[in-house]
């Protein structure tokens, strides 16, 4: 069997972001988003969500390149005086795993992010991490063990089959595929569940209909979970963030009528 779900990461990150976020569930395919709380227009996002019941919304945790929800005098160790995570996944992992005060303000913060997404009142229906930074073994285990206090049933597992992209003619991944069964195994510990494959990586930012749609060719059986970052505009902190990321027309494979033909006949 197989069940497919097509999700758009950033969701609240701005008001291009939510508002291709809501064009997507209306008129197309998309059927869960990852929230995160402490970003620009995240109250825009819980606004939208609320008027979208069937829209399947998850608290997607930033600890790297993205807004804290706690104030910089609280995290001092995690954030500048701008409030945001930097950029360096690779300095930011050593901290996480070798200092021993910088991990229990990242507990601190992540519990505040399940906190901000508990407020909101929108059933949380998954987790996910900004830039996968779920996938360092230290953000994984707190991510699980944090989310399982606020009901958490469902985390994603970045795992891209890369048997399934040499088919499409993307190499590589083979490494990070390895490496994912580390979460997987925190996942799966907790009584938790994940999809079989995650789908997004190879592509990121460049999943078009027409990459969407040979994909769906050669999908895997299970769960699979297929990610995108929609947006309806170009904007001035998508330029700075995510500058080669065609969001507009990942939002466009969202809404293209034969992306939308071929998954109502897989389902």
């Amino acid at each position: 069997m197989r069940r497919i779900t097509f999700t758009a990461d950033d969701f609240g990150l701005s008001e291009a972001v939510n508002e291709g976020v809501e064009q997507a569930h209306r008129e197309g395919v998309l059927d869960a988003a990852s929230l995160m709380v402490g970003a620009p227009a995240a109250a825009d996002a819980v606004a939208r969500a609320k008027r979208m019941p069937g829209l399947r919304v998850g608290l997607h945790l930033v600890a790297v390149e993205g807004p804290a929800v706690l104030p910089q005098a609280e995290i001092p160790a995690l954030v500048g005086a701008d409030g945001w995570f930097p950029s360096d996944q690779g300095t930011l992992g050593v901290r996480f795993f070798f200092l021993p005060w910088v991990r229990r303000q990242l507990a601190r913060e992540i519990r505040a992010q399940f906190e901000a997404f508990a407020a909101t009142g929108l059933p949380l229906a998954h987790a996910d991490a900004h830039k996968h930074m779920h996938l360092h073994p230290t953000v994984g285990r707190l991510l699980v063990e944090t989310g399982r206090d606020f009901g958490l049933r469902r985390v994603r597992v970045p795992a891209e089959p890369p048997d399934v992209m040499a088919r499409l003619g993307v190499p590589g991944g083979a490494a990070l595929y390895r490496w994912s069964r580390l979460l997987r195994r925190q996942v799966r510990h907790a009584g938790m569940a994940a999809p079989d494959a995650v789908f997004g990586l190879g592509w990121s930012g460049g999943m078009t209909a027409d990459r969407v749609s040979r994909l769906l060719g050669v999908l895997p059986e299970g769960d699979v979970e297929i990610y995108f970052h929609p947006a309806s505009r170009r904007d001035a902190l998508l330029d700075r963030l995510m500058p080669g990321y065609d969001h507009e027309g990942e939002l466009a494979a969202l809404l293209d009528p034969g992306v939308k033909a071929l998954l109502q006949a897989m389902r």
